[in-house]
């Protein structure tokens, strides 16, 4: 990343962890919290221990952007071997794609919210499509909410400050207005709080474990690629401390609010409503004569959505789908990657999945059974194999004269250790697929997924590395070293800076660098 695209600074760090964490998707954590049979109480350390959990992985995670200025797709490159990079960037594309499109749908509920409160008709409408799944007017939101969000994508990723002020500013006068209308109308905290816990199977611990893994795994794919936005950093340690302070705290603020005003509402419209877009879809017939207040909180959780798919899905996958070989290659840089992303994750149809939300869950909090492993690789050759010494140059040349490109551009190292991370939590998450009340020691494994896949793959890589170490171990520079820091980040005249430019402007016109060019 050239000196003169680092513009984000320690306030930039802490806005980008404001739309992480202050969104639809922590909002409604409480629901999957609660529904592992815990209590409001419980459910709140489980978020508290969890969200302690992600800030110090995005530390890890985001280190070598922070220190050298390279993001997940040439990070995957000294791990994974040249080729073998297009393994994990596929993966983590994939499981994007759901994402995007689960996140596109509440942001088409969210707009369907906020134009029913200017246009009352347009909120009463009940024509449905595909079957009777999917809201006439759900789909017309969500085809608006596009339009704003391919607008948003126009711009480039380092001056995406202040789109991210805005949407952080609404969605937190949304939580804050939710919660004020919550505890006046109760005055207390609603009922979950009073009510007794029914933990899964009757273990508390385990259900507390469950819910720890299932935040990792909802945030995990952004920790995997927090070199993505931090190799953005004007110096070092700027996204230190909101990664370690500010996204806990907004992740838990924002479950806790979600908790409360779910709890609340519970009392006051008589059910159990956990999006924060369908509350204010009931509060508008429960309020005709007051509209306003419900056409700001849904802009505001309009702009949640669009911030939260731009931070940890458009942007990522832009930048890995621009990395993929295509034909014509040429054609597919980073936002028209993102744009591929936003077709595919509206053909993926949501509504359809959502349907189910028993197995809609479990396979997407599964996703932490490949994407943990992938993390624990990165983490174990970066930190602990190569302690942190990298040469750049050679991430960006193909040919057995990088000594990143191991055996025809593949490492077997990383692809063994990653195997062995994913072996143990499978079963649990196949029987878990096929029965949700399926209940024995493999599903017990699967609970803890992240945890167990990171440990293994991070362990399993570290020995292999000990028995038959790879080349090129020592060889490059360490961010300790001060001339590296002062030729990237100052004149950029170093040769790793020259080579990561040249990278980067290749990818920004649609060039794939990449170990199939040579």
């Amino acid at each position: 990343m050239p000196a003169e695209r680092r513009t984000y600074a320690i306030w930039s760090y802490f806005i980008y962890w404001c739309i992480s964490g202050l969104c639809i998707s922590a909002y409604t954590t409480g629901s999957t919290l609660l529904a592992y049979g815990l209590t409001a109480q419980q459910a709140i350390g489980a978020l508290f221990i969890g969200s302690l959990c992600t800030g110090i992985l995005s530390v890890s995670c985001g280190w070598m952007g922070e220190r050298h200025h390279i993001g997940f797709t040439v990070a995957s490159r000294f791990s994974w071997g040249l080729r073998g990079s297009y393994f994990p960037i596929l993966i983590r594309s994939f499981t994007t794609i759901f994402w995007d499109g689960l996140q596109a749908y509440w942001g088409g509920q969210a707009m369907t919210v906020t134009i029913g409160a200017v246009v009352p008709g347009f909120a009463h409408m009940t024509q449905t499509l595909a079957g009777g799944v999917l809201k006439t007017k759900d789909f017309i939101g969500m085809i608006i909410y596009y339009l704003f969000f391919v607008s948003i994508m126009r711009i480039p990723p380092e001056n995406l400050q202040k789109p991210f002020i805005v949407s952080s500013i609404l969605f937190g006068g949304t939580l804050i207005g939710l919660l004020a209308w919550a505890v006046s109308s109760t005055d207390s905290a609603g009922p979950l709080f009073r009510q007794a816990g029914d933990p899964a199977n009757g273990s508390i611990g385990w259900a507390m474990m469950f819910g720890i893994t299932a935040i990792l795994g909802s945030w995990g794919g952004g920790t995997l690629g927090q070199s993505d936005w931090t190799r953005y950093a004007k110096r070092p340690f700027a996204p230190t401390l909101s990664q370690l302070f500010a996204a806990p705290f907004c992740i838990i603020v924002c479950a806790t609010i979600g908790i409360i005003v779910t709890s609340c509402a519970e009392q006051v419209v008589g059910e159990l409503v956990w999006e924060p877009f369908e509350l204010l879809g009931k509060l508008q017939n429960y309020y005709n004569d007051s509209p306003r207040g419900t056409f700001f909180a849904g802009l505001g959780c309009v702009c949640a959505q669009l911030g939260i798919s731009i931070v940890l899905n458009s942007v990522s996958a832009g930048m890995d789908l621009a990395y993929v070989p295509s034909f014509p290659h040429r054609y597919l840089n980073i936002r028209r990657g993102a744009y591929l992303l936003a077709c595919l994750g509206l053909a993926s149809n949501p509504w359809q999945y959502l349907s189910n939300a028993s197995t809609f869950l479990t396979v997407l909090s599964g996703f932490g059974v490949f994407l943990a492993p992938f993390t624990g690789v990165m983490l174990a050759d970066y930190l602990v194999v190569r302690r942190c010494v990298l040469k750049l140059e050679d991430c960006y040349i193909g040919g057995s004269h990088s000594i990143y490109w191991y055996y025809h551009g593949f490492h077997w190292r990383a692809a063994v250790a990653w195997v062995l991370g994913v072996f143990p939590t499978m079963p649990g998450f196949i029987m878990t697929v096929r029965n949700p009340f399926a209940y024995n020691s493999w599903v017990r494994t699967f609970h803890i997924a992240f945890f167990v896949g990171l440990a293994d793959s991070f362990v399993a890589f570290w020995l292999i590395c000990k028995i038959s170490p790879p080349p090129g171990i020592g060889i490059g520079l360490s961010y300790h070293d001060e001339s590296m820091w002062c030729n990237t980040a100052e004149d950029s005249r170093g040769q790793d800076s020259e080579q990561a430019h040249e990278g980067e402007k290749k990818s920004q016109h649609g060039v794939t660098v990449s170990a199939m060019t040579a």
